[in-house]
């Protein structure tokens, strides 16, 4: 069976309809970051990125190449810490969000 809709599409919709959603996002993605799972942070960065900011702008708010922002935010690839730091900053400013970490203990 086929979608009707694009899942990005979709994403972009609801990121720009949804401030709420939009944090969301940005929490899980620092979340899958933090608990080892960065290949599906990184793409559910990208997805935010695209539809808040656009790659375009956060390169020129971070001061990378486009090019390069988009290979780091790609399944493969590998950010380091301050040029993700520096993309979360950006997004965080954007959406008027803060993040805050929450060790659990384990059970």
């Amino acid at each position: 069976m086929a979608l009707t809709r694009n899942f990005k599409e979709t994403v972009l919709q609801r990121v720009q309809s949804d401030a709420s959603f939009a944090q969301a996002l940005l929490d899980e993605a620092a979340t899958l970051f933090l608990n080892g799972e960065p290949e599906t942070a990184r793409l559910i960065l990208r997805d935010l990125v695209n539809a808040t900011i656009g790659f375009e702008q956060l390169a020129t708010l971070t001061t990378k190449p486009s090019k390069s922002l988009h290979r780091m935010l790609s399944p493969t690839g590998n950010p380091s810490m301050d040029n993700l730091a520096a993309i979360f900053r950006v997004v965080r400013e954007r959406l008027q969000v803060s993040l805050s970490a929450h060790s659990v203990a384990a059970a």
